[in-house]
């Protein structure tokens, strides 16, 4: 399970980069570029991490997608807009789903 959890958080550390850029070019939007450049990091970091430190590196991951989650999900409610919203909100309950199937089958 820790492989395809370790390919999934690497996914999503870029496409979570990759949409904080892409705010940061349509919309001149700073605050896109730093939180979208920050929690692709760390999830990038958690996914490197994984299976050497199998704690350290779901803890990370798992945290930063519940984290993502709190974000984009009320937003995805409250709008209804698929982009970015929808996807960055799919994107982190699946990882919040995937770290806790991981972690209990480490």
């Amino acid at each position: 399970m820790l492989g395809p959890a370790k390919i999934y958080f690497l996914i999503f550390g870029v496409l979570t980069i990759a949409g904080g850029i892409i705010g940061f070019v349509k919309a001149g939007s700073m605050p896109s570029l730093i939180a979208g450049s920050i929690a692709g990091i760390l999830l990038l970091a958690g996914a490197f991490l994984l299976p050497a430190h199998v704690a350290a590196g779901l803890v990370i991951a798992g945290l930063t997608s519940i984290l993502l989650a709190a974000r984009f999900i009320p937003n995805f409610i409250r709008t209804g807009k698929a982009m970015p919203a929808g996807m960055m909100a799919v994107l982190s309950a699946i990882g919040i789903v995937l770290a806790i199937v991981a972690w209990m089958k480490r």
